[in-house]
């Protein structure tokens, strides 16, 4: 198994990502939506791209809002390359920031 990221590396990674934090040892960003339903669907877009990554993010569905948080619970719950990838992919959804 691949090492956990070093403190630059997770630097850089998040440099390259659009509002996304580290928070400890995970990655996390919250989306703001103008509804309940938009930040529903949001979730289960992020749900199909985890599953088909298998590397499933902590979600916590709010009103009008949605958390998301990576970490890699097999590595310790440290971040790795596939935490950035997984955080990048979303990204590539084009939902608000």
């Amino acid at each position: 198994m691949a090492d956990a990221l070093s403190d630059a590396e997770i630097n850089a990674g998040l440099a390259k990502l659009n509002g996304w934090a580290r928070d400890g040892d995970e990655l996390v960003k919250q989306f703001q939506f103008d509804n309940y339903l938009a930040g529903l669907a949001f979730a289960s877009s992020v749900g199909v791209i985890a599953e088909g990554l298998n590397h499933h993010p902590d979600l916590i569905i709010g009103w009008r809002r949605v958390s998301v948080s990576f970490t890699t619970h097999d590595a310790g719950s440290k971040i790795m390359a596939k935490d950035l990838a997984a955080a990048e992919a979303i990204d590539g959804l084009g939902y608000p920031k």
